[in-house]
This record gives structure tokens, sequence and C-alpha cells, in this order.
């Protein structure tokens, strides 16, 4: 059927250009109404892409007068937006990065949801966006992966990757918050991150020129806007031959901060220490796990800040994300000074130790913590 985007503001401002009609797009109450064939997706071949993207993604939208809608789900597909829309403008953007998987028992579960829908609020209120509630995030996400379920790797062959979005769609002229908001889930089947496979240790750089984030400022908020500038580093870095770069601290060009989407940690027998959440650097679900997962492991975790002369003498180096999960570092450039970590194409030994128990709890093997694991 088709329908208006009715108490939508983004509807009700198109007619504001002379000419111009109303703009109606198909909304679907559920699309499992609509028959669709299976996915048929290659599970051994799965990359790190939209090659095999969700047919269905969740929509809803916010006003002034009628605050979050319940939403729905529709056809994967273009969103109607106008080029005045406060995103495509000033950048009003934040998401998210999280995985469904199935587990050993036959279910499909989703790991710590909650963490993810408490960084988006954060991100929205340092935005000045409404914020959606823990309660919509979480039934949205699980909507999504309920309605794509054919597109849920089968166990050890990937996950399903989401990607909730929430941004200013209502136009703007000038710099104020959007008059209406988007918030939308897609969603796609997919393997390891880098290339070389999930444990196949990467090569780093440390990126001396450009700083990807200044104390006080917005390193902290998972934004669109902190994304793009790091990519004249990476890109130069892989022109090199390196898989990713490290950035310092903008104070004192000494301290590591991350990487260009993933958190760092270096370790030096019993004690691994990663940088502290200072403003600068996000706060990673899969670095919070981690951390705590190490401490249940004997091991001594400390949030301070890490040199790079430090992080030379480690034994080990791994990153962690929603994408990468944990990825041992095989080695670290500084300067032209390259440290090797790992024999070659082999992960460091705790790195595969706490990968090993992260990844047990998120297929089930192993029981977590309360409410790490939620089913579908």
């Amino acid at each position: 059927a088709m329908q208006c985007l009715g108490g939508n503001s983004l509807a009700r401002a198109q007619p504001q250009a002379r000419g111009r009609r109303n703009a109606c797009v198909v909304r679907a109450s559920s699309v499992a109404q609509q028959s669709r064939p299976k996915a048929v997706v290659d599970w051994d071949n799965l990359g790190f892409g939209l090659k095999d993207v969700a047919a269905s993604m969740y929509v809803a939208h916010w006003t002034p007068e009628g605050g979050w809608e319940k939403g729905s789900l529709q056809p994967y597909g273009p969103l109607p937006i106008l080029p005045s829309a406060q995103a495509l403008n000033y950048g009003q953007a934040v998401f998210e990065g999280m995985k469904a998987q199935h587990s050993v028992q036959g279910d499909i579960v989703i790991f710590r949801p909650d963490q993810n829908a408490a960084r988006m609020k954060a991100g929205a209120l340092k935005l000045s966006m409404p914020p959606v509630s823990e309660q919509q995030f979480v039934e949205a996400v699980k909507s999504v992966v309920r309605e794509n379920s054919d597109f849920v790797p089968p166990l050890g062959k990937g996950s399903l990757y989401m990607r909730p979005l929430l941004i200013g769609s209502g136009p703007i002229l000038g710099l104020g918050p959007a008059p209406s908001y988007t918030f939308l889930i897609y969603a796609a089947a997919v393997g390891a991150y880098f290339k070389g496979g999930q444990l196949t240790p990467i090569d780093l750089v440390v990126e001396e020129r450009f700083h990807r984030a200044a104390p006080g400022g917005m390193g902290g908020t998972k934004a669109a806007g902190n994304y793009s500038p790091v990519l004249a580093s990476q890109l130069e870095a892989k022109r090199q031959g390196y898989s990713d770069v490290v950035f310092l601290d903008a104070k004192s060009d000494t301290y590591l901060e991350e990487v260009s989407s993933c958190n760092i940690f270096v370790v030096k027998g019993k004690t691994i220490r990663t940088p502290p959440l200072s403003g600068t650097i996000l706060p990673g679900v899969t670095r919070r796990s981690i951390i705590e997962l190490a401490a249940l492991h004997g091991f001594t975790v400390e949030e301070v800040n890490v040199s790079v002369h430090e992080a030379l003498e480690a034994d080990e180096v791994f990153t962690t994300g929603t994408a990468v999960v944990l990825c041992s570092v095989g080695s670290l450039t500084y300067r032209g000074q390259r440290r090797n970590y790992t024999e070659e194409g082999k992960p460091g030994e705790v790195a595969l130790q706490l990968y090993q128990a992260l990844t047990d709890i998120q297929t089930g093997k192993a029981t977590g913590p309360q409410s790490w694991m939620v089913p579908v």
C-alpha cells in the first residue's frame, strides 16, 4: 500500500518547494506479509561489505509533536530525504555497529544490545538529537534480526552485522538542530573485517601528522563525522602495505589513542593496558567486555596512558571492536622502526586466549556474565 509520510515533517516540508508534489513511500507494517525468496548467500566466501545486504530494514521517525513513532519494517532501499536535510549539511548523525549470530544451542543471539543503546543515547544528546529509548532500540534490533533470520550465517561462518543509524533528516538552512529525525537499522551478512581473515595478525603504523581527536572534542562520540577524516591516513598506510594506522594524542604526540575504527591494548606479562576513556577515544562495547573478561582470566587490567615506546616494548598488542572482534597485531611501525610481535600469520597467545573466551560466550559455548547474550 502507498502511504504518505504523514506526521513526518520531512513529508510536510516538501510542499514548501513550489510545484513539488507531496512525496509518498511504500511503507509496510510487516515485510513478512510480502513474499520474498529465501536469501541465497555463499557462506564460505563472506567478506565485510554490502554484497549480502539483508532484505528488510527498520525505520522510525520523530517529530516535535509526536516524538518517536513506533516504526516499521520496510524493504531495504532508498530513503526519501531533501537536499536541505540537517545531516547532509551539518552532520547530525550517530550510528552503532552490532552483530547477531547463531549459538551452539541453535538460537540466534545478540551481544550486549543495551550497551549499544546507551552509547547511541549518549551520542544523540551530545549532538542535540532526541535519543531513542533503550526499549525501542533493542526491540527494533530484534525485529530486524527476526525478519532477516535467513541472512544470519551458520555457526562459525560469520554474523549478521547491524547498523543502527540516527540522523537529522528534517530540512534546515541555518545552523541548528533538525526539525525532524529518522532512526533506522539495516543489516548485512558479513565475515572477517580484515582481508587476511579473523585470526590473521595485522600490521599497524603510527600516524604522526594527523590527529583523530582532541581533548574537549567529539572523539568519544560515535558520530558519523569522526570517521571519514581518518581515511587519508588510512589509505596512505594501506598503499604502503599496512593494514591500518594508530593515532596519537593531540596534546603530546606521545600516547596511543586508537586505531581508525577500533580500540587498542598492549600486553606485558600478566598486565594488560589500554588508553583511558578521557573523551578522545570511543567507549567500545567490545573494549569494555575484554577488560571485564581479562580480569576474570587472571590479568591485571589498567586503563592508563600507553606511550608508543611502551607499546614497542610490549609482549603483545591487539585491537578490539564489533567489526574486528579481537585482532592480534603482528607488527607496529614507528618512525621506520618495526616491532614484530607474532610469528608470521599466527595470533599472539593472549589475544587468542581472550578472543576464544569472548567468542565462546557469544556463541553459547561458555556462560558469560548475566545479560551479555540476548536471544532474539
